[in-house]
């Protein structure tokens, strides 16, 4: 069985949305996830419940949110209109914002295990080098944690590509601009084409179990060169 040109449409958002969300957060979520590994501030446990409300929050209760605050007249959507961007539910935008909030504690929370577990004396000792604050997290910290930027890039990427209730509030199902592959699947099993539902969550079904494969793979091999 082929993919019709709709549900390859949707294999390929999903992957280009799961793309650009592991992006964003890596862009935002290491130095939050720096910052909670270092900080001694007496706020840092109301933003560490903040980051992690996505796990127990339902999805359709992040989405309406995110609806309301994307659409129209949503602070988000007004500021994106009066910038002349349009407004960001039911587009691209709107999908991977909703995915960056839905997936940030994947992606935080194993970034700040890492930094956490590397302590201060490798900062310390580069200190003493005159390494300045920037070389000794690009030179000490990243290599120390890489493990933990795998796992970060592989569940944010992973938990996006299943995201249901967020996207369908946020972005609607529209075939070839928001319609993500769990909607397609969904819309194969309403109208009992079980077929198209099969050959959509086999293909996801693979694809998640190679991506972790491939994880502990790499983490089996790190550990072994560099026990």
């Amino acid at each position: 069985m082929l993919l019709s040109p709709d549900d390859l449409a949707a294999l390929l958002l999903t992957l280009r949305l799961a793309a650009v969300t592991v992006l964003v957060l890596l862009l935002i979520g290491m130095p939050l996830a720096w910052w909670l590994s270092q900080s001694r501030c007496r706020f840092k446990t109301l933003v560490e419940a903040v980051v992690a409300l996505p796990l127990v929050l339902p999805p359709t209760v992040l989405g309406f949110y995110l609806l309301l605050a994307l659409g129209p007249n949503g602070i988000f959507g007004m500021t994106s209109q009066a910038l002349g961007g349009g407004t960001l539910a039911f587009s691209f935008t709107g999908l991977v914002i909703g995915s960056a909030f839905y997936s940030l504690p994947f992606v935080v929370q194993p970034l700040q295990g890492a930094f956490a577990s590397i302590g201060r004396r490798p900062l310390e000792v580069a200190a003493t080098l005159r390494a300045s604050p920037l070389d000794r997290f690009f030179t000490v910290v990243l290599p120390l944690a890489r493990n933990g930027f795998l796992t970060a890039v592989v569940l944010g990427f992973a938990h996006t590509l299943g995201e249901f209730g967020v996207v369908l509030m946020i972005g609607g199902n529209i075939p070839g601009a928001t319609q993500v592959i769990s909607i397609a699947i969904y819309d194969h099993v309403e109208t009992l084409q079980y077929g198209d539902a099969h050959l959509l969550s086999g293909i996801l079904l693979v694809l998640s179990f190679s991506i972790l494969l491939l994880v502990y793979a790499l983490n089996r091999r790190f550990a072994v060169v560099h026990p």
